[in-house]
């Protein structure tokens, strides 16, 4: 399995593949159904996970609701680590046809995912934890983060700190969103009472503060390497 990197994912976006963003480990779409009926996006879903099953990838995480279809692509690779491929982007651009015949309308802009993250100086000592509590199985860590396999729950990584004493925050959200849409998102942040703490990284992170000054990060993959 090779991974492909962020600025080869973002090129195939921008030349092929417009109707999915890159998110923190998924390659992600969300798919809505101009008409009434509601077979339509089940249809699709069913077709997708033939599709899938043709190409000999795995079915991809997907979630079906009212008028939408939302899906995420990924390769998983033998520690457990989810990385994104030349198999997943082929497969993406199957779905994209696949949609297309649904009449189904691409909505890039409304993908999210929330990452929960916890400052450790030590990831290797708290993982287990995490992952025994979150997951039941304190195997469940993969590098500096805990991945459910049954995708109950989002993902959570350790960002490495240095050794303090508390009480300091320890919590924040990564919230990951489509490019195009981050700056709507700071600015909503921002009229709600919020401050931007740091916008040095800018686009790929900028990090807020709640008018109590509890911090998270908005993301995006632009800029990234």
């Amino acid at each position: 399995m090779e991974a492909l990197t962020t600025p080869e994912v973002l090129s195939a976006i921008h030349d092929e593949l417009g109707d999915w963003r890159r998110l923190a480990q998924p390659l992600a779409a969300r798919y809505v159904t101009e008409g009434e009926d509601p077979t339509v996006a089940a249809s699709f879903v069913s077709a997708v996970a033939q599709v899938a099953a043709t190409a000999g990838h795995p079915v991809p995480e997907i979630r079906l609701g009212h008028g939408r279809v939302d899906l995420f692509l990924y390769t998983v690779d033998p520690a457990g680590g989810r990385w994104i491929t030349a198999k997943d982007l082929e497969l993406a651009r199957l779905i994209t046809g696949l949609a297309a015949k649904f009449l189904l309308r691409a909505a890039p802009a409304d993908v999210t995912q929330v990452e929960l993250a916890l400052d450790a100086a030590d990831h290797t000592a708290a993982g287990p934890f995490w992952a025994a509590l979150l997951t039941g199985d304190a195997a469940n860590t993969v590098h500096d983060s805990v991945f459910d396999p049954l995708n109950r729950l989002p993902a959570m990584w350790f960002q490495q700190t240095s050794p303090h004493e508390t009480p300091r925050q320890r919590w924040h959200l990564d919230v990951w969103l489509a490019p195009e849409v981050v700056e709507k998102r700071i600015a909503a942040a921002l009229a709600a009472g919020g401050t931007v703490v740091d916008a040095s990284e800018a686009p790929s992170y900028t990090v807020l503060a709640d008018p109590e000054g509890n911090k998270a990060c908005v993301a995006c993959a632009t800029g990234r390497g």
